[in-house]
């Protein structure tokens, strides 16, 4: 029978009513596994997947497709969401069968976990003639499908880093520059982004561009970043009407997404947009933030002040069916009914024509001008035009309200809760919105009182007043990262030392001395069929990349030298190893930490959150700031406050110079 009643995971409960026995991942489907002896269906996906939805109603709502696997399967659903260590294993199972990988991920396995089989999305006739394949060939020749399970499980351990050598004596920053110009080959100059479909926005790239260029005034570099930003805010990817990004566009000018909404990309997107507009006071950055922040407020939130995961890319058309991106696009008859006299000018802001067409009479929303341009041809003064532009997206709102919504994945997740928190603090300090520290300060409270247990370990997962799954690696470096990012802009130092307890869990219990990697998965998780270090940035940035960053920020607050080497062995086994920056834009990000740029400021005296407001509103990314209005034990601070003075401390590589009560000194210093 299909167990997935029982179960939590929005994705799974979408599954639930399948005539396939799903089964979730647990020590009881894995155990019947091996006591029938059948091979193991693990197919994974999560909740706002497009193809997920496809492959489920084209196949496992089918009746033919459920017997042939339940007859010869032990069937196993997974949420990556909830589960990323099963994910993480046979997505790289994947990618060395196949070369690619996605989602759906269906993956055939022993009875033991290790897998023969697998790939993406199939067609119901090849998913059913594949299986029966599979079970004909295990019950004939049960020994050739050891044999390949064995040679593909030394594969997959392969992707890990074999041995603890240490192969940079130390850390050079001219590795960089080579890097960037081979990096720069695949550039879209025209659009942003990287010159292929379909295009993501891998925030983390141009965060890390964004301080290169900014740092070693690559005027070309800024000039990509800030193009890539105003294409993606150009509309398309990115909602116009009620804000928040889509995971990526299926075309090069990033106008047709899939239109799920991530909570880690939108979170991702406002730290970025915060940084861009900091340096550059560009309006549309603004924009982008507070129509995000909005979004995120209205619809992603929940009454215990959690962030929930995402939005659906389906939802119901006018006919009542599933379909992609029904609740965001429109056709023009409904456009000109809507906005009435103003449609011609509407259409050349928004690209009613050509341009913005979609499929089906449909149009996705996109600017591709200015709105200075498009004022300045219509004889209007600027002004006008944003109030116009703003009053039809208020009418559009209105309208689009009427439509079914796309559906809600509700859980919370500690990492993705934490990098939307450390959204909320970006935001705050670019633009100085009370309200946004509010809810940062609410939801870091969310995550202590419901994610985070007596017994110091972090939870994954929290739903309908429950949290469950041990956390991993992902969970404890955003969460110290958010943590650390909300002592900058309040100086309460109990931020920091949730951090470095948090930090010290990890290293008791993911840290592995011969690799110098935190493992994904503690060490009191039961074991999958290999171990996983995440050390490449994606979507998401690597954990580990995420925790040497923190090492780093945490060994300068608490004089921690041991925190410091670790974060040092890091980065000397990953740079001379980099081939493509993509994948590591997190890792250099972490390099320029040690760039001669790099300072400390310590902010001492009653107005210290005054003159720290003041500094986090300037893009300063070689900068760790600390402050205290009072007497600080912080080994960074200690000994520096003197009463009724007010003092700055410029420091380097942890060595201070004179303090000094001249803020126009210390801005020119830093």
């Amino acid at each position: 029978m299909n167990q997935l009643i029982s179960e939590t995971s929005p994705y799974l409960l979408q599954h639930a009513n399948n005539p396939v026995h799903w089964k979730a991942w647990n020590k009881d489907s894995l155990t019947q596994a091996q006591k029938n002896n059948k091979l193991i269906i693990i197919s994974i996906g999560y909740s706002a997947c497009h193809w997920c939805h496809v492959m489920e109603h084209e196949s496992f709502e089918n009746s033919e497709v459920a017997e042939t696997m339940n007859k010869y399967f032990v069937n196993i659903k997974v949420d990556r969401e909830e589960r990323p260590d099963v994910d993480a294993i046979y997505m790289k199972a994947i990618q060395i069968m196949t070369g690619r990988g996605g989602w759906p991920l269906n993956v055939v396995a022993l009875p033991d976990g290790r897998p023969v089989w697998g790939g993406t999305y199939f067609h119901r006739e090849e998913w059913i003639s594949t299986l029966e394949k599979l079970h004909h060939i295990y019950q004939s020749s049960p020994e050739k499908m050891i044999e390949y399970a064995e040679k593909l499980h030394l594969g997959i351990n392969s992707l890990n880093f074999s041995n603890g050598e240490i192969i940079a004596d130390q850390l050079n920053q001219n590795c960089i520059e080579p890097l960037i110009e081979k990096w720069q080959k695949s550039f879209d100059l025209d659009f942003g982004g990287m010159a292929r479909a379909p295009k993501f926005m891998m925030p983390n790239n141009y965060k890390f561009l964004l301080r290169y260029g900014h740092q070693e005034k690559k005027q070309d570099l800024l000039d990509f970043v800030n193009l890539t930003l105003t294409k993606m805010a150009f509309g398309g990817l990115f909602d116009t009407v009620d804000g928040g990004f889509s995971r990526y566009s299926v075309d090069l000018k990033w106008h047709v997404p899939h239109f799920e909404k991530m909570l880690y990309d939108n979170g991702q997107l406002v730290s970025l947009y915060a940084d861009a507009y900091k340096l550059t006071q560009n309006s549309l950055y603004k924009e982008v933030i507070e129509k995000t922040l909005q979004f995120i407020s209205r619809e992603l939130i929940n009454n215990e002040n959690g962030f929930y995961c995402a939005l659906d890319a389906d939802s119901l058309d006018d006919k009542g069916h599933l379909e992609e991106g029904a609740f965001y696009v429109w056709n023009k008859t409904d456009l000109e009914k809507i906005i009435t006299e103003d449609f011609e000018l509407f259409s050349q802001v928004f690209n009613i024509n050509e341009f913005g067409y979609w499929e089906n009479n449909n149009y996705v929303l996109i600017q591709n001008q200015e709105l200075e341009i498009i004022a300045k041809r219509n004889e209007l003064k600027l002004s006008e035009l944003q109030i116009k532009k703003r009053n039809w997206e208020k009418l559009l709102f209105t309208e689009r309200e009427q439509r079914s919504k796309p559906r809600l994945d509700d859980k919370s997740l500690t990492s993705w809760n934490a990098i939307m928190l450390k959204g909320y603090i970006d935001a705050y300090k670019a633009l100085g919105n009370e309200n946004y520290l509010e809810i940062a300060l609410k939801n870091a409270h969310f995550i202590i009182e419901k994610l985070w247990t007596p017994e110091g370990n972090l939870l994954h997962n929290y739903k309908n007043g429950t949290s469950t799954i041990n956390g991993y690696l992902e969970d404890y470096c955003f969460v110290i990262d958010a943590f650390i990012s909300l002592y900058e802009v309040t100086i309460d130092e109990k931020w920091l030392q949730h951090s470095k307890q948090l930090t010290d869990y990890c290293f008791d219990n993911f840290y592995d001395e011969k690799l110098h990697f935190f493992s994904f998965t503690s060490k009191n998780d039961d074991p999958l069929i290999a171990s996983h270090f995440e050390t490449e940035d994606n979507v998401i940035p690597a954990s580990n990349s995420v925790m040497a960053n923190n090492l780093f920020q945490l060994s300068i607050y608490f004089q921690n030298q041991y925190y410091e080497s670790i974060c040092m062995k890091m980065l000397k086994k990953i740079i001379p190893n980099i081939d493509y920056p993509s994948a590591y834009s997190n890792w250099l990000n972490v390099l320029m930490n040690y760039s001669e740029e790099q300072k400390e400021l310590g902010i001492c005296g009653e107005n210290a959150l005054e003159y720290l407001s003041k500094i986090n509103r300037e893009y300063h990314p070689n900068l760790i700031i600390a402050g205290a209005n009072r007497i600080s034990e912080l080994p960074f601070l200690k000994d520096r406050f003197i009463e009724n003075e007010m003092l700055f401390y410029v420091c380097q590589n942890q060595t201070c110079q004179l303090p000094t009560s001249n803020f126009n000194e210390v801005i020119n210093k830093i």
